[in-house]
């Protein structure tokens, strides 16, 4: 591929067809931006013209610039000397790249200087950057602090800083995890202690910090006296300074380039963001969102580099005088991972899309409040809720298999260092694991299906006329809604909280399945060229939507009571 967009059949359809039009005229004012803004569009079309170039120009230099540097960086890696974090120097390359084409503000307001353009479509930037190098990802992935700083921040704070982020004079830290606080933040014990000015200072430990040398970071900290929940939980904004001292840098299995940071705060001077208290229960979960759909489009990215190596060497690789891309158990392998990797992007940019959305309803509800809007800020909150864990879950695991059969298709030559499957799929582990485990994802998917939010948006991708020629397709997608809707009654009659954790990944892993069905209809629906990949996916999909509704209605209780002598 000469270009990671336009060289890209899947990701061109997904921007030709994406339902963007009210979300456009939402970001762009109903286009007064056109007045005040030279590079404002017009109009809706205006718009995805200059989407189109910006997508354009990222997709030739992730493929002409980025990628050529990657095995590069994998192999040097962040440094840590003398207390200083340097990235290696191919990382460096590439930021600058980034920076000086202006691609480092891709959802900032035009007024600090980005390019005010939706979150689906930094989503696809996202998964054009981590095809090229996943760990880069994780620094222009990192704009979602400045968003985080835009949506909840003080308007002397934006001014403050979004023109930096957005020029890329700056980069950035989302600074959550301690020791003894991963997945459970709400056991967060950093201090933060207020000043008589009016400033905090920060004092305690965290770890695992993505880019903790960034150059502003936004802290996660305890600033109420002697509570331990999530409800003493602040978040505050500090720069990089003294008194904040990387401890260490993580040696990793993947994402070399992205240093890993244990950082000890020594009265780090920092401020208040948005309210006392709401920390975790609205700043750090609306960040966290971004950051999983982040990761979701990092696997896409990864998984696509990944099957593109796959596909080259099973056309060029001979044994017993063919191609290997000819035996059916290496043509199959194949079908399934480009199946599973466009069922990842589907349901992605769905959830990202939704999210957009629901700044749509809120910008409504701002501006005329009425019932109909409640409502509809509701429902679409409720669908964005549900399909960011699944997004973040399904794509993070289909990016492990991918790479998982990259290299079997590459024998004994993908375990070694030659090839780039091997640094794929070393970079592919972390993905199930950070911003939320599969474990996690799947808790935060679970109230979303078990209340019928799902089956609703499932029922609303299914209504409209069908094509007889997709009949049978839309009948097995009925027919998976049937599944899963007798696995949540069994589940709700049962009123058993321990089974259903037990069987919380079979019912999610389905309901994932159910749902990239339905959106692979959706897409034959609307262009008949989509009906065979769609065919193939639901057609493989439905015999383990069968035999997950079985594991959850089966009442099989043997793990649970057994567990102990089991292990």
């Amino acid at each position: 591929m000469d270009n990671f967009f336009s060289d890209n059949p899947d990701i061109l359809w997904h921007f030709e067809h994406l339902e963007l039009d009210e979300i456009i005229a939402n970001a762009e004012d109903d286009f007064a931006q056109a007045s005040r803004f030279d590079d404002a569009p017009a109009s809706a079309a205006d718009a995805r013209e200059g989407y189109r170039a910006v997508l354009d120009m990222l997709g030739a230099i992730a493929a002409q610039e980025i990628a050529p540097l990657a095995a590069e960086v994998d192999l040097e890696g962040a440094h840590f000397e003398h207390g200083k974090v340097s990235y290696a120097r191919g990382t460096q390359r590439a930021l600058d790249i980034l920076s000086r084409t202006s691609l480092m503000g891709f959802t900032l307001p035009r007024e600090y200087g980005g390019l005010n353009m939706p979150g689906v479509l930094y989503t696809m930037a996202t998964e054009i950057v981590s095809q090229a190098d996943a760990s880069l990802m994780n620094l222009f992935g990192l704009q979602d602090i400045a968003e985080t700083i835009r949506e909840f921040a003080s308007e002397e704070q934006k001014a403050r800083y979004l023109p930096k982020f957005a020029s890329g004079e700056v980069t950035g830290a989302m600074i959550l995890t301690e020791p003894d606080a991963g997945s459970d933040l709400q056991a967060v014990r950093l201090k933060a202690v207020a000043q008589p000015d009016g400033a905090w200072k920060l004092y305690g430990v965290k770890r695992f910090i993505t880019n903790g040398c960034g150059d502003v970071s936004l802290v996660l900290a305890r600033t109420e006296d002697g509570s331990t929940d999530g409800r003493g939980l602040s978040m505050l904004l500090c720069e990089k300074c003294p008194e904040l001292v990387v401890r260490r840098i993580e040696h990793k299995l993947g994402i070399h380039g992205s240093p890993t940071c244990e950082l000890q705060f020594n009265g780090v001077p920092a401020e208040l963001v948005g309210q006392r208290r709401m920390g975790l229960i609205r700043y750090v979960m609306s960040l966290m969102n971004g950051a999983r759909v982040a990761i979701a489009a990092q696997s896409i990215g990864i998984a696509q580099a990944a099957y593109e190596e796959a596909l080259k060497y099973a056309r060029e690789r001979a044994q017993f005088k063919k191609r290997i891309i000819e035996f059916p158990q290496v043509y199959d392998m194949l079908a399934r991972m480009k199946s599973s990797l466009l069922a990842a992007r589907a349901i992605t940019y769905e959830a990202s899309r939704l999210v957009d959305l629901r700044r749509v309803y809120e910008h409504r509800m701002a501006k005329a409040p009425g019932e109909d809007v409640r409502a509809g800020l509701k429902e679409i909150s409720a669908f964005a809720g549900v399909l960011t864990p699944i997004a973040k879950a399904y794509a993070s695991e289909m990016c492990n298999q991918v790479a998982y059969d990259a290299i079997q298709i590459h024998g004994g030559t993908g375990f070694m260092r030659d090839f780039n499957v091997e640094r794929l799929a070393r970079d592919a582990r972390i993905t199930s694991i950070y911003e939320g485990t599969t474990q996690l994802q799947v808790i935060g998917a679970l109230p979303g299906v078990t209340s019928g939010t799902l089956g609703r948006f499932l029922d609303a991708l299914a209504a409209g006329a069908i094509p007889a020629g997709l009949s049978e397709l839309a009948a097995l997608c009925g027919e998976a809604r049937a599944h899963l809707a007798r696995a949540l009654t069994h589940l709700k009659t049962a009123d058993d909280k321990t089974y259903l954790d037990y069987t919380a990944r079979p019912l999610i892993d389905m309901a994932s399945e159910a749902l990239a069905a339905h959106l692979f209809l959706r897409q034959a629906v609307r262009d008949a060229g989509r009906a065979l990949h769609a065919e193939k996916y639901i057609r493989d999909a439905m015999p383990r939507i069968r035999m997950r509704a079985e594991i959850v209605t089966s009442g099989d209780r043997l793990t649970i009571e057994k567990h102990a002598e089991l292990m």
